[in-house]
């Protein structure tokens, strides 16, 4: 029988309800020069993808500047901290799930397509911090999400194997990654799915199966 002894967290839609914040943010940024990203092609497109990825995109299908690309990254980024100093604050579910994981000896990492400073300024405001042992940003791998390649790295960065540990994702593009690293994979639809009782049900299915 397998035994998980790690869970990696996804953060956007699973740690933090901060997904409407990013898509907030980038389109204030595009705005400055008459682009935006509608509430439908976010949601069945371009969500769960790094900033670069989606800009990338949208000179490819909309013809939007490249030599633009850095400094609406930069304003995105500004945008999306100054609604996270407003906006995020700690939640007891998300806070008692990771401290009872952590109390029974499971390692924790979060693995986010979001940059570093965003990821740790979430967590440090979300009060969740104290209980992670890694975390892995879009700027610490050549490739984010779809690639498996954030997962890999937080995997070894934990001293795991693939098969002790499980991903915690909420968009298809996590969620190949996952399992494309050889994790076992819960899907949550949102935040609210993120509960400590919802973990362990997973663990034990996952470890009975294997």
């Amino acid at each position: 029988m397998a035994k998980i002894k790690a869970v990696i967290f996804d953060m956007d839609g699973v740690l933090i309800d901060a997904k409407e914040w990013h898509y907030e943010a980038l389109n204030r940024a595009l705005e400055l020069f008459g682009y935006t990203i509608s509430r439908y092609d976010h949601l069945v497109t371009y969500d769960g993808l790094p900033t670069r990825k989606k800009l990338e995109m949208l000179t490819k299908e909309r013809d939007l500047p490249k030599e633009l690309h850095s400094f609406i990254n930069e304003m995105k980024q500004q945008y999306t901290m100054e609604i996270v100093h407003s906006k995020c604050k700690p939640v007891f579910q998300r806070e008692y799930a990771m401290s009872k994981l952590k109390a029974e000896g499971y390692r924790i990492g979060v693995a986010s397509n979001s940059v570093r400073n965003s990821i740790v300024t979430m967590m440090d405001m979300s009060d969740l911090s104290k209980y992670i042992d890694i975390i892995v940003s879009n700027q610490d791998v050549k490739e984010g999400k779809p690639n498996p390649e954030i997962y890999t790295k937080a995997i070894e960065g934990l001293g795991m194997r693939p098969e002790d540990c499980m991903v915690i994702e909420d968009n298809i593009n996590g969620i190949k990654a996952g399992k494309a690293a050889g994790a076992y994979v819960m899907q949550v639809e949102t935040v609210n799915d993120v509960t400590y009782d919802n973990i362990m049900k997973n663990i034990k299915e996952f470890e009975e199966t294997a």
